[in-house]
């Protein structure tokens, strides 16, 4: 970002620490990117101060911090989503397992940086997954308490909304890659991959969706005292049921941003202060025709260990490529040149004049970045181009 932007140190662990920032630069509006800060109130630190600020309060952003809470909101609130049972210790689970059929999904209640999820293929690794979970070993803190669901089948759906606390206003919709490898195999991961195309939602899919559950949810949320202001994150599986809530996140998720605001048109910040001064319309967005696609490189042995400091060579040439973007999310820059900093390194993405020209021109772009160890997928958007040709 040091490229675009005024870089400012500051520990995102700690709200004291974004106040002491914000005392000094008197922000004119803030964006909370990451899902920590949020979780931990710094919204309502800021609205306190009357600083102007996108994303939700720490009420609100339970939606994310708390897949239990989500759970219970959406039965409450008869938001179409997963059955599932909510477990405090293994007593419990091995109690709620008797009402799943394998597989079943264990996720930890709290946030875990997209690694919480894990798909077990019988209840003993289910039980087993849970025991790891709520001891702390596996996830922290995170683990103190586990949710199990049903494993639904269908394709998943990326369904973003901005919301003003009473209205809401769709983006266009993208399809996330979680697992690691090709084919949607092995451990699931923050996203390897999104594409984002017209053809992903209809008029009409988009509609109930709105109705049947981004306007709920706001609608919800502010009954329950937790007005919601910010980008609402919906994961969905559509499933031969319809489609059904995997997962809320309050804030724009990663990397399904990088191919939606690759199509947007209008100016962002415009939509951003509408949302935080109360005045959400339908006509907030315009979007471009064509489809988008982000691949991203992460790091060996992610969604596992994984070594860093690995220099990166080749970011500028990709950049350069028409239509293309490269957007750095674990790099670190020193004596002019990358290096590696996180698990997911760069999202690579591509606009295109049909979505297969997206997908060639993203991939020629990833053709140009080298760095010791690097992955990624080299399926993403498949699905979409299998949908394209009538297959």
């Amino acid at each position: 970002m040091c490229q675009e932007a005024e870089c400012l140190p500051v520990d995102i662990k700690s709200v004291d620490s974004i106040l002491q920032l914000g005392n000094r630069i008197q922000p004119d509006l803030t964006v909370v990117g990451p899902e920590l800060p949020l979780m931990h109130g710094v919204v309502d630190e800021f609205l306190k101060r009357g600083w102007p600020v996108f994303g939700p309060t720490q009420a609100a952003a339970r939606l994310e911090s708390s897949k239990g809470f989500a759970k219970a909101f959406m039965q409450r609130h008869r938001i179409p989503t997963a059955h599932y049972a909510i477990c405090n210790n293994i007593d419990e689970v091995r109690g709620a397992l008797g009402h799943f059929h394998a597989p079943v999904v264990v996720k930890a209640d709290g946030l875990a940086a997209g690694k919480g999820v894990v798909m077990a293929k019988s209840k003993e690794e289910a039980a087993s997954t849970a025991v790891e979970m709520l001891s702390g070993k596996m996830l922290g803190d995170a683990g103190h308490r586990v949710v199990l669901e049903e494993c639904l089948e269908g394709d998943e759906l990326s369904f973003l909304v901005m919301s003003d606390g009473e209205r809401v206003t769709p983006l266009v919709a993208a399809q996330d890659h979680k697992r690691i490898g090709d084919g949607d195999t092995g451990p699931n991961t923050g996203g390897m991959g999104a594409y984002s195309t017209d053809q992903i939602v209809d008029a009409n899919m988009r509609e109930w969706l709105l109705t049947h559950v981004a306007r709920p949810v706001v609608k919800g949320m502010k009954e329950e005292g937790a007005e919601y202001r910010g980008i609402l994150y919906c994961g969905l599986m559509m499933t031969a049921r319809g489609p059904m809530v995997l997962e809320f996140n309050c804030r724009f998720g990663d990397p399904e941003t990088q191919p939606i605001l690759m199509r947007m048109q209008n100016d962002l910040v415009d939509a951003l202060e509408a949302s935080v001064q109360g005045r959400v319309s339908e006509g907030d967005f315009k979007w471009s025709p064509d489809p988008a696609v982000c691949v991203v490189i992460s790091s060996g042995g992610y969604p596992g260990a994984f070594e860093l400091g690995k220099r990166i060579t080749g970011i500028e040439e990709a950049d350069n490529l028409p239509g293309v973007k490269v957007f750095h999310a674990g790099t670190d820059q020193r004596d002019g040149a990358y290096f590696t900093s996180g698990g997911r390194v760069l999202g690579v993405t591509a606009t295109g004049t049909d979505l297969r020209a997206a997908v060639e021109k993203a991939y020629e772009a990833v053709g140009k970045i080298k760095f010791e160890g690097m992955h990624y997928r080299t399926d993403i958007a498949a699905r979409g181009l299998r949908v394209a040709s009538g297959r």
